[in-house]
């Protein structure tokens, strides 16, 4: 795993988190230099996921345990804030829930915090990785049938599809399918407890309306008291198609 900083090491620390199978630099590349004049930001790569490294994801939980070695190690233990991207979401929920650092304000970008026991979440990653993992590894999809369906989706929402795929990061022949398997199925298998309140600590969460009203329920399950961002848009719309809006609501929340 790698933390890539920018901006002064003086100002107060954001840490960003991409999401599921995602390069730091197709999750928060355009939104960083709007960042790093106020704050010193801290952006996560994944162990199996940084082009500098030879490593594959491993858990969900041992990443975490990085995660906040680092914060402790460069930080003094204490950072402004944590925005997580959709996967990134679950980092913020357990970094939260560990209390072995401490952020002022946790951030979930339109995450659903999926659970599954180990069988289904073992099934569903067997089903889905053969579809998934040549758009990682290629940066396009596999088979003529997947292809006519992001066509479609490409012509029904351009901007949006066209800005999704680049925050993916492009054709990535370095990561394995390993790694991928490993961070889908961990992230199901990982246990994100009920209710978490930490005195000192915001919680607040982006909600992209058009998911479905099942995850409000499931944010405030996981969350005692969740400050919700109702946003009338699909999954991670606004940091991939509005990052000025997308910054302006981060400051607004950390000061």
């Amino acid at each position: 795993m790698k933390v890539y900083p920018f901006g002064s090491e003086d100002a107060p620390a954001i840490l960003l988190l991409p999401g599921t199978c995602c390069h730091w630099k197709g999750n928060f590349g355009h939104v960083i230099p709007l960042l790093a004049a106020n704050y010193h930001v801290l952006c996560v790569s994944y162990d199996g996921f940084d082009e500098t490294e030879q490593s594959e994801f491993p858990t969900m939980l041992e990443e975490t345990e990085k995660i906040e070695a680092y914060i402790q190690e460069n930080c003094g233990g204490h950072i402004r804030a944590a925005y997580g991207c959709s996967l990134g979401g679950s980092f913020v929920g357990l970094l939260a829930a560990r209390q072995n650092i401490q952020m002022d304000y946790g951030i979930l970008g339109s995450s659903d915090l999926d659970q599954a026991s180990a069988f289904a979440a073992k099934l569903l990653v067997n089903l889905a990785m053969p579809l998934i993992y040549p758009m990682i590894r290629d940066g396009k999809m596999k088979g003529r049938f997947l292809q006519k369906r992001m066509e479609k989706r490409e012509q029904q929402m351009p901007e949006y599809t066209r800005a999704f795929l680049k925050m993916l990061g492009g054709a990535r022949p370095y990561v394995t399918m390993q790694s991928c398997k490993n961070q889908f199925y961990s992230d199901m298998i990982t246990p994100l407890p009920d209710k978490i309140a930490v005195p000192g600590t915001e919680i607040h969460i982006f909600y992209a309306l058009k998911m479905g009203e099942k995850y409000r329920s499931r944010y405030q399950q996981h969350f005692a008291c969740p400050v919700i961002h109702e946003q009338d848009l699909q999954h991670e719309e606004l940091l991939a198609c509005c990052p000025e809006k997308w910054v302006q609501l981060v400051k607004s929340i950390i000061h």
